[in-house]
């Protein structure tokens, strides 16, 4: 082959890859434009005030993933009626939770060249009151009770809870003290009644008791799950069960939501929904059968609520938290709620 033929099929190879490069970025703006438009038959959307305020009514804040220009914003509806028209805030989050006046939002900075996150805390008006950076991509977050505590985890390795190979970070914020744990991976770990020490600790899905001085959460370790509970002034975990992730605590603080892998299911969809009493550590499993990866909100001491995938992103579902009835739902296009009021 001669080098003018070389430099030929170099040169030409240089230019589908430049057309291929360029029709990528053509067609991914062109999604993205086609996201910000509303879709026809979706929700109606509005801009105005959103509030975390005590008080003000029953009603939902929520992440609106309906197409169009509020898009990802953080935006409300009544509890009575949660598919209706939503009030958009301006404020626009990934992950999104809150309670008593306090709201928590891990949002994405794309002002670099690189993609960047932020914990940002919110004030009952959404002004931000304080802000941190993120090690990862956010997949978690939860205000405790009071609004004093705020939770976050990312993923810094991997970006999936249903394989192995991933790696978590899970930080507490006391808000009265402006005092950070960056990584969950500071506390003492008990386990099976000794201190146990691993390379490999991963921990995730925090929910706060209503005293603001314990949580529950999930510590992965040795490729098993555990429920571990956490003493925040002794900065302790101790386990507590096996095959456990992502618990979320009763309003009552006598039962525990979670989701729980089970046998035989797909790698990629293995988990099912369960309520564990406390009281008596009996399990119930829920009527939903679809793999549920979320960590559920309780509406109330019956009812909970989490996201499933939807044809524009999410949309949330109810379930009675007795084992009866059947899911049903709530919210088109919506993800990360918080029911406030």
């Amino acid at each position: 082959m001669t080098l003018q033929r070389r430099i030929l099929i170099l040169a030409t190879a240089v230019l589908v890859l430049a057309a291929v490069g360029v029709f990528a970025v053509v067609r991914a703006s062109s999604r993205a434009a086609e996201k910000d438009r509303p879709r026809a038959g979706g929700p109606q959307v509005t801009r105005g005030e959103v509030s975390l305020a005590p008080g003000g009514g029953s009603r939902i804040v929520f992440r609106n993933m309906a197409w169009g220009p509020h898009r990802d914003e953080l935006a409300t509806t009544p509890a009575a009626a949660p598919d209706g028209p939503r009030t958009a805030s301006g404020v626009s989050c990934l992950r999104f939770h809150a309670a008593a006046g306090t709201g928590i939002c891990l949002t994405a900075d794309k002002g670099g060249v690189q993609e960047s996150y932020r914990a940002v805390v919110l004030d009952a008006g959404l002004k931000e009151v304080s802000a941190h950076p993120l090690a990862g991509i956010p997949t978690r977050a939860r205000v405790s009770p009071g609004g004093h505590l705020a939770a976050w985890t990312v993923f810094v390795g991997g970006d999936s809870y249903a394989g192995t190979d991933f790696s978590t970070r899970t930080s507490l914020l006391d808000l009265r003290t402006g005092k950070l744990d960056a990584s969950l991976e500071d506390f003492t770990i008990h386990k099976d009644g000794a201190e146990y020490r691993n390379a490999d600790v991963n921990f995730w899905g925090v929910t706060f008791t209503s005293d603001e001085k314990a949580f529950y959460a999930t510590l992965a370790t040795g490729g098993r799950t555990y429920l571990v509970r956490g003493d925040l002034a002794a900065r302790t975990v101790t386990t507590l069960r096996e095959n456990l992730e992502c618990p979320s605590l009763s309003p009552d603080g006598t039962r525990l939501a979670f989701k729980k892998r089970v046998p035989g299911l797909p790698s990629e969809a293995p988990w099912r929904l369960y309520v564990l009493d406390l009281a008596s550590m009996r399990e119930t499993p829920l009527a939903e059968e679809r793999s549920v990866d979320d960590q559920v909100v309780w509406r109330d001491d019956r009812t909970l609520v989490y996201s499933l995938p939807g044809d524009f992103g999410a949309d949330l579902y109810a379930l009675p938290a007795d084992g009866g009835g059947a899911p049903a739902r709530l919210t088109a296009s919506a993800l990360a709620p918080a029911f406030l009021g």
